[in-house]
């Protein structure tokens, strides 16, 4: 579906969690393309057109999820970048119900197989994602983060907005 009024989801990560990933992504995502604080995005383009719909469904799905451990598996070299792989069966299950609830409304990319990650680099070359890539694996220790609930943003042409927060109960 087209939409002038995108929307986005991401998981809603604590900031104590999230931090680590914020200082890589800030020491290494190009400045001039760094608008963003680290994030988990679960759906790229949701219509806001529909904003009050997505909301009432996000609320519904929160009050039903108690909060829950991700595991932080390895990384993925993104071509241009790099980025944390995140693994979790409950958001896995989580993302799988709302893109049945929503399937009308997405567009590629978001039909395509999801694989969550936390991305800390991009809009770079190579060599230099090659660099940075090689370095953290050779740091990578797994853990885990929480995942605490869901967050919607509305897309600025480049940052994003907040819209709504849904706790997890």
């Amino acid at each position: 579906m087209k939409t002038r009024q995108p929307l986005i989801l991401a998981a809603k990560i604590p900031d104590r969690d999230l931090e680590p990933f914020d200082v890589l992504r800030k020491a290494h995502f190009p400045p001039d393309r760094n608008v963003l604080r680290a994030h988990l995005t679960m759906f790229h383009r949701l219509p806001g057109e529909y904003v009050t719909r997505i909301i009432d469904r996000l609320a519904e799905v929160a009050a039903l999820q108690k909060p829950f451990q991700a595991q932080v598996t390895g990384l993925r070299h993104l071509g241009g970048g790099v980025a944390f792989t995140i693994a979790s069966p409950q958001l896995h299950a989580i993302h799988a119900q709302l893109r049945s609830d929503f399937a009308s409304w997405l567009g590629g990319q978001d039909m395509q197989k999801w694989q969550p990650h936390i991305t800390v680099q991009n809009k770079v070359s190579k060599p230099v994602a090659d660099e940075l890539h090689g370095r953290l694996v050779a740091d990578f220790r797994p853990h885990s983060i929480e995942t605490a609930g869901l967050d919607l943003w509305r897309y600025m042409d480049g940052p994003w907005e907040h819209e709504a927060s849904f706790e997890f109960d």
